[in-house]
């Protein structure tokens, strides 16, 4: 099961994610997500844990308690949606204009 986890500290790391997690079973992976302009924490990650009996426990006992000084929220990730990206609309220059130039 994939978990999405929020209110991060921005300065958790990985491996504490991961030890948090550890407590209720095996953790496949644990992964706080990086800006890639900044290369400072977003303040969210995400862990697998391949036993979703565990990942569920998990869930119910870390959600709302502390990590690094921080209440967090956990849950369920949900699926990615088809497409990704920022901007799904399309776009281009003079876009909604019509014929006027």
């Amino acid at each position: 099961m994939n978990i999405f986890v929020a209110k991060l500290n921005y300065a958790t790391q990985d491996e504490a994610l991961r030890e948090a997690f550890e407590a209720f079973g095996e953790v496949s992976s644990a992964k706080v997500i990086m800006d890639r302009d900044t290369g400072r924490s977003k303040g969210f990650g995400f862990v697998e844990m391949p036993d979703d009996t565990e990942a569920r426990s998990a869930i119910e006992a870390l959600n709302d308690t502390q990590l690094d000084g921080r209440d967090i929220v956990v849950k369920e990730a949900r699926p990615k949606e088809e497409g990704g990206g920022r901007n799904q609309r399309g776009g281009g220059f003079n876009r909604g204009r019509g014929d006027r130039y």
